[in-house]
């Protein structure tokens, strides 16, 4: 297992986009908390993305005042389904968006991370288009952030708790590997997984990945190359000395 914790780029700009995603996501998420269980389903009807309703197959409830069904593929990146869920995503977006909003700028990094949103509905619904499921969550639009992450600095290291079953340590590992081996976990789901299932998105995953990819070259900034060098020096573990109990030497031998 492989938990992120942070990487080694400097941050050049404040990412105020970034910090509002985050606080929109958390805000909305409070709003959903303080529903009762009826006016939650009812919110997840409303506001959510079912595939199924884009082209008609799924009719929801004639009490449920429904957006428009391609309104809901926006509105649904804000929602959540519980306090992991939500976290996870942030903690995502904070730890990876912030440089990718340096290398954009504030307006594009903003259209940026919609139009991913949109490439990973968009994604589930080829994989599911008659699913009556609702999606919501901001991982295929985050997934984008990390796609594009992935092609501005790909040998950036990023700091990461390694956990294999008891023993974990934290280390630095190349950016193309962390998010590589993210990928190739979505992609094995995506494999493993059958169509009208509840659960992970993971087609959303992998289509907002692959359009970060490949729109990062069309919204960076000019002066913002693309795979850029590492600044510190990869695979290096932290030390942490381990505390022993000095005896004083009273001068005697061992026995005394």
């Amino acid at each position: 297992m492989l938990l992120p914790l942070r990487d080694d780029n400097p941050r050049t700009v404040t990412p105020v986009v970034n910090y509002a995603i985050i606080a929109a996501c958390v805000a909305v998420y409070v709003w959903q908390s303080g529903l009762s269980d009826r006016e939650g389903e009812r919110a997840v009807y409303a506001y959510a993305l079912i595939p199924g309703t884009l082209f008609g197959k799924v009719i929801v409830p004639h009490y449920v005042h429904r957006l428009p069904a391609i309104a809901t593929i926006y509105t649904s990146m804000f929602m959540h389904g519980g306090w992991l869920h939500l976290i996870g995503n942030m903690w995502f977006l904070w730890i990876f968006g912030a440089n990718v909003e340096a290398s954009l700028g504030h307006r594009r990094y903003l259209i940026f991370y919609l139009l991913c949103g949109t490439a990973a509905a968009a994604a589930q619904i080829f994989a599911d288009a008659s699913s009556v499921l609702a999606m919501i969550g901001a991982s295929g639009a985050i997934s984008g952030i990390l796609g594009a992450y992935l092609v501005l600095t790909p040998r950036a290291n990023i700091k990461v708790l390694l956990l294999l079953i008891i023993f974990f340590t934290v280390i630095n590992l190349p950016a193309f590997i962390v998010l590589g081996f993210w990928f190739l976990a979505q992609l094995l789901s995506q494999a493993m997984s059958q169509a009208g299932e509840p659960g992970v998105a993971f087609a959303a995953h992998i289509g907002g990945f692959v359009a970060g990819m490949i729109l990062v070259f069309f919204f960076r900034r000019r002066a913002v190359p693309v795979f850029q060098p590492r600044s510190t020096r990869a695979f290096a573990m932290e030390r942490r000395p381990i505390m022993r109990r000095r005896i004083p030497d009273s001068g005697h031998g061992p026995w005394g």
